[in-house]
C-alpha cells in the first residue's frame, strides 16, 4: 500500500496530520530496511512485554475502571509495526480518551440534571407551597376584613341597643305616671284601705306626683281625662282623711268627757286642776297621737290649693273639739273664783288662769300642727268663752 493511498485512508484532524507529515518526512530522509523493521519489531515486543519491578510486584496497583475502555481498545498491548499501525493505534488512543473525558463530563451531566431536575421540583414545590400561602393570607385578609366588619355592625348594633333601652326606660318613666291611675284605683277603692294603712302615705305622695306630672305635660294623649280621675282620686283620699281626722278627735274628746265624769265622781264634786290637765291635755294627746303623721304630711303640702283647704278644716275640726272639751272647765273654774275672791282678786286669778288655758292649747296646737303654730288666728274664734 503506497503513502498516498494510506494518506487517503487516515483521519484528518490536525494533530494526526501533523503527526503523518512528520513521520512521512522522517521516512523519506531515514529509509529502513526490512531487517531492521524486523529488529524495530523485536524490541517493541521486548518493550511490551517486559515485567515490572520486584519492588512492585507484590503491591500491585487498582486499575481504575475507566481504563477499562484502554485495554479492550488494545492500546497498552498494540504491537505498532509500521506507522500506519502507529497512526490507527494513536487515532484509537485518543479516541478512547475522547470517550472516557467524555463519559466521565457525561456522568457529571446526568448527576447534574438530576440535581437540576430535584432542584426544579423543589422549586416548584416551593412556588406551589408559596401560592397555597398567598391564598391563605388573601383568605385571612377576607376573614379578618369580614370580622372586623361585623365587630363595628355589633359595636353599631349595641349603641343602637343602648340607645333604644335608654328610650325605652325614659318613655317607661313616663308612661309610669299614667300606669298608677289603675294601681291607686285600686287601692284607694279597696275595702281594707285606710289612713292607718302604711301605704296610704306613699300612695298619696305617688298620686300627687303623678297630677303634677299630667298637668305639665298637657300635650300628652288623653292627659286631660287622665288629670281628671287621677284629681278623683286625690279628693276621694282627701275625704277619707277628713272623716278620719274627725272621727278620732270626736273619740278621743268623748274619751276624755267620760274620764272627767268619772274623775270627779259622778259629777259630784268639782274637778281639781291635776285631775283637769291630765284630761284635757296629756290624755287627749295620747288619744289623738295618731293623727300627728298626718297633720304633718298635710302641712308639708299646704302650697297646694286642695292641701290648704284640708289643713284649714283639720285646724277648725281640732280647734272645735277642743273647744267643746275645755269649755265646761273653764266656765266651772272661771264661777269658782267668782264665788270665793273678790273682784280685783277674781280678775287676777282669771286672767292668769285663762292664759294659762290658752298657752296649754298652744302648746297642744303645736305638737299638731308644728308649721301652723305661728298662725293661730283661725283658732281664736273658737276659744272665745
Amino acid at each position: 500500500m503506497s503513502m498516498a493511498t494510506k494518506q487517503a485512508t487516515l483521519p484528518r484532524s490536525g494533530a494526526f496530520s501533523k503527526g503523518y507529515n512528520f513521520a512521512y518526512a522522517w521516512e523519506k530522509n531515514a529509509p529502513v530496511t526490512e531487517e531492521q523493521n524486523a529488529a524495530i519489531s523485536a524490541l517493541s515486543h521486548a518493550v511490551a512485554e517486559r515485567p515490572f519491578p520486584v519492588n512492585l510486584e507484590d503491591g500491585g496497583t487498582a486499575v481504575p475502571e475507566k481504563e477499562s475502555a484502554l485495554e479492550e481498545a488494545g492500546a497498552m498491548d498494540a504491537v505498532l509495526v509500521n506507522t500506519h499501525q502507529f497512526y490507527k493505534w494513536f487515532a484509537e488512543l485518543e479516541s478512547a480518551m475522547k470517550s472516557e473525558t467524555e463519559e466521565k463530563y457525561r456522568l457529571y451531566e446526568s448527576t447534574l440534571e438530576e440535581r437540576v431536575n430535584t432542584c426544579d421540583d423543589i422549586l416548584q414545590q416551593v412556588d406551589d407551597t408559596q401560592n397555597l400561602f398567598e391564598e391563605l393570607q388573601s383568605l385571612h385578609s377576607s376573614v379578618a376584613i369580614k370580622t372586623q366588619t361585623l365587630h363595628d355592625a355589633c359595636d353599631q348594633l349595641l349603641v343602637e341597643k343602648q340607645r333604644l333601652i335608654g328610650f325605652a326606660e325614659a318613655l317607661r318613666s313616663r308612661l309610669n305616671y299614667f300606669d298608677e291611675l289603675e294601681n291607686a284605683s285600686t287601692s284607694f277603692y279597696s275595702q281594707t284601705m285606710n289612713i292607718g294603712n302604711e301605704q296610704f302615705l306613699p300612695l298619696l305622695k305617688r298620686l300627687d306626683d303623678c297630677i303634677l306630672y299630667v298637668e305639665n305635660n298637657p300635650l300628652y294623649a288623653e292627659s286631660a281625662v287622665y288629670l281628671v280621675k287621677f284629681r278623683q282620686l286625690q279628693s276621694r283620699a282627701l275625704g277619707m282623711i277628713w272623716s278620719h281626722v274627725l272621727s278620732t278627735l270626736k273619740a278621743a274628746s268623748s274619751q276624755q268627757v267620760q274620764a272627767a265624769i268619772r274623775g270627779s265622781g259622778s259629777g259630784k264634786n268639782a274637778v281639781t286642776e291635776g285631775v283637769e290637765a291630765s284630761l284635757i291635755y296629756v290624755r287627749f294627746k295620747a288619744a289623738a297621737g295618731e293623727l300627728k303623721p298626718v297633720f304633718n304630711e298635710i302641712e308639708s303640702r299646704s302650697s297646694k290649693k286642695e292641701y290648704a283647704q284640708v289643713l284649714s278644716e283639720c285646724h277648725s275640726l281640732f280647734c272645735e273639739q277642743r273647744l267643746y272639751l275645755i269649755r265646761g272647765m273653764v266656765q266651772q273654774r272661771i264661777s269658782e273664783f267668782a264665788k270665793k275672791e273678790a273682784l280685783p282678786s277674781f280678775t287676777r286669778s282669771g286672767c292668769a288662769y285663762l292664759m294659762e288655758a290658752c298657752q296649754f292649747e298652744h302648746q297642744l296646737f303645736a305638737h299638731f300642727f308644728p308649721a301652723s303654730a305661728s298662725d293661730v288666728s283661725s283658732a281664736h274664734t273658737y276659744m272665745i268663752l
